[in-house]
């Protein structure tokens, strides 16, 4: 059953995917500014967004092994510190250099929550509630969007002038401060106390989670600790996990192909290119936010009845379709109204096909001993090709505001057919029976 340390723990962890929606949507209310302020071109435009990502990476790939030495409830504090010197930085950014370096410092702190939120949330969760309690980072990030697509709407209604878009960048401290402030109120996470060999914190903390039979779940965690330091010289780039390699970096690259944070990123921008107003363009963003908010949810609840392939499937027709009108409307210049409608119904395809599915997806193809290895492989091919595509946006719409939208359409053609040939479902096998089914020895 769950009580109200467990409860209270999760929301704590689970707030770090908060600041990290919000971390991830909030610039793209600010471009407009920034591109007057600074004098951006197309190139340095790319650049002020995609800094962070390439934070995001560096973050992803130190924080596991940082959090094993001091713990994710320590390293979460850390992140906090980045997402609060970020967000005041910002604000009060002298000069766009500044401002490029202080979004690399954010994206530090959303690379690290993104892996240890969900990671320090699993090592406290009793085995039943596990799923649900960790599906709680994701749905804080789509909130966090919405609440950044809210914030713009809020501020830009203000008449701040000048300082808007410094408003924007700095309103992140205030949550980010909550986050750090609700850190020294949690406990350190049962696993993490075994590897250093505290059993006993680590027993309490279970109990104090309300595990049923914590003597049991404690010899599990020793039993599993001693398994996964015999199996660390296991290799993951070998020739027996080909299959789960190459399912595990493509579903990655074809998450952000689909242009998901690309859009999310320049939302407004594409508003603007297709005739919008500013403000206008805000109260869109904040439509779309709760669309991939309600739709987060439908996907979620549905992922294990219709099964991951034939999500994917659907996914990629149906983004496809999408992205195709919004080429044929900066194309002809005609049919503006219906830009809303078209990525309303591109961000619900996304959410209940490739949102719902590509964390589960990565974490079942790999067997016990290098799911760990295999899940940074899939991460880090998400997030480079997210800094990549980021980089590319401002430079392809530049030219053409129907180019980026044509080569996210024709992604989806191809991942169509990748999907439909290539990736097995793993809807209802066990991750011993996929193991097998994948030709694992």
């Amino acid at each position: 059953m769950l009580n109200r340390y467990l409860i209270k723990s999760t929301l704590v962890g689970a707030l770090g995917g908060l600041l990290f929606g919000f971390d991830t949507a909030v610039i793209s209310g600010t471009i407009h500014s920034l591109t007057q302020v600074y004098h951006l071109t197309p190139k340095s435009l790319g650049l002020t967004v995609s800094i962070a990502l390439w934070g995001t990476v560096v973050g992803a790939m130190s924080a596991g092994a940082i959090g094993q030495r001091l713990g994710g409830r320590e390293t979460l504090r850390i992140t906090a510190i980045l997402y609060v010197v970020s967000a005041i930085g910002c604000a009060f950014a002298w000069s766009w250099p500044a401002l490029v370096v202080f979004r690399f410092i954010g994206g530090l702190g959303v690379g690290g929550s993104s892996v240890l939120g969900p990671v320090y949330i699993a090592e406290l969760a009793p085995a039943k509630w596990r799923g649900r309690l960790v599906g709680m980072f994701q749905i804080n990030i789509v909130i966090g969007i919405l609440l950044a697509y809210f914030s713009n709407y809020v501020i830009g209604t203000m008449n701040l002038g000048a300082a808007e878009w410094r408003w924007q960048l700095g309103v992140a401290a205030v949550p980010a401060i909550f986050f750090l402030i609700l850190l020294f109120g949690i406990p350190r996470s049962s696993r993490w106390l075994v590897t250093q060999g505290r059993i006993d914190e680590a027993r309490s903390v279970l109990q104090m989670m309300g595990s049923p039979e914590s003597e049991a779940e404690l010899r599990e965690i020793v039993d599993s600790i001693h398994l996964e330091r015999s199996a660390k010289t296991e290799p993951v780039f070998s020739v027996k996990y080909k299959l789960p390699l190459f399912l595990a970096i493509t579903i990655g690259m074809f998450n952000q192909l689909a242009g998901i944070n690309a859009i999310l990123y320049y939302l407004n921008q594409i508003f603007e290119q297709a005739g919008f107003s500013k403000l206008s363009g805000d109260l869109q963003a904040v439509a779309i936010g709760f669309t991939n908010l309600i739709f987060t949810f439908v996907g979620m609840s549905v992922i294990d009845r219709v099964g991951r392939k034939t999500l994917l499937l659907i996914g990629a027709v149906g983004t496809g379709v999408c992205l195709s009108g919004v080429a044929y409307i900066f194309t002809t210049h005609q049919h503006r109204g219906a830009l809303l409608w078209l990525l309303i119904a591109y961000i619900a395809f996304f959410a209940v096909s490739q949102g719902a599915v590509i964390w589960v997806y990565i974490g079942e193809v790999f067997p016990n001993r290098v799911r760990a290895k295999g899940q940074s492989i899939g991460s880090s091919a998400h997030w480079i090709m997210n800094a990549l595509i980021a980089f590319e946006f401002p430079r392809m719409a530049s030219t053409s505001g129907a180019y980026p939208f044509i080569f996210f359409a024709a992604m989806m053609v191809v991942q169509f057919f990748v999907v439909l040939f290539m990736y097995p479902e793993t809807k209802g096998y066990t991750l011993e029976q996929m193991q097998h089914k994948l030709g694992i020895p």
